[in-house]
């Protein structure tokens, strides 16, 4: 985190309940009601099913025990709670254990819009409901395992690839596109954008391509990458990533699509 962050990790009691307050459980509720009304027509049916499979409602923020239990009964994976940003080595180690981890703080009402930082209603709204589709629960491990075994110099080049998939994913579906991506899901600015399409583009999803598209995190995608089926991301961490990687250094990136983050 390049700054200090306002928010404190919350941690759980000796039974693993987190002590959410009647305030939170009522933002959680605002943005769960808004998110849902939104997302009808606009997320894919994987996504939608996987939240009816953990049980989400408006009523009270979930506890992370309740969503283990239930990711476990389906794909195997789990959750571990963490502080709001962890390194990416713990991060991908814990994904390649099949545990995604989730920041436990919930976002104040003056940030209900937007937060830059992963709260728990990005965490587990936006992360968790594909978690209980097999193939998009194998692809994140895979990729966990693939990130920990290339280690540092390979970091920032895949995590493009989460980005453009497990956080700005879209989908082709029967019904049209679709959102499937945390960071998309999560967002009401960024469902809007990504399904009207007036000032973004879409692309094929294409590994090299991918590992040479910058990003920023601040902003509304300008470019998002569209798989055919969640198979295609379990075959994405089948190629030889360390040779794509390095293939797309010798390239280099595309020319950013955005103006450069004010210093």
């Amino acid at each position: 985190m390049t700054k200090e962050s306002s928010y404190v990790a919350k941690l759980p009691g000796p039974d693993g309940i987190y002590p959410y307050t009647s305030e939170e459980d009522a933002i959680w509720g605002e943005l769960y009601r808004r998110q849902t009304a939104l997302l009808a027509t606009m997320a894919c049916r994987e996504y939608l099913d996987g939240v009816n499979t953990l049980g989400l409602t408006a009523d009270k923020v979930p506890q992370l025990v309740d969503i283990d239990r239930r990711l476990h009964e389906t794909t195997g994976f789990g959750v571990e709670g963490v502080p709001a940003l962890i390194p990416p080595s713990r991060f991908y180690e814990l994904l390649s254990q099949g545990k995604f981890p989730l920041a436990t703080f919930l976002r104040r009402r003056e940030h209900i819009d937007y937060i830059e930082e992963p709260d728990l209603f990005h965490e587990v709204f936006g992360h968790c409901p594909l978690l209980t589709n097999q193939s998009y629960a194998n692809f994140v491990r895979h990729f966990g395992e693939t990130a920990a075994r290339l280690g540092k110099g390979y970091s920032w080049h895949l995590f493009r690839i989460f980005w453009f998939t497990v956080e700005f994913g879209l989908i082709n579906t029967p019904e049209g596109r679709r959102c499937f991506g945390a960071g998309i899901v999560s967002s009401p600015s960024e469902a809007k954008a990504a399904m009207d399409g007036k000032s973004c583009e879409f692309r094929p999803f294409d590994l090299l391509s991918v590992l040479r598209t910058p990003y920023r995190i601040d902003i509304v995608q300008p470019i998002y990458y569209v798989i055919d089926s969640f198979a295609d991301l379990e075959a994405i961490v089948e190629q030889d990533i360390e040779g794509m990687i390095i293939k797309a250094k010798t390239l280099g990136d595309f020319a950013p699509a955005f103006e450069a983050k004010a210093s």
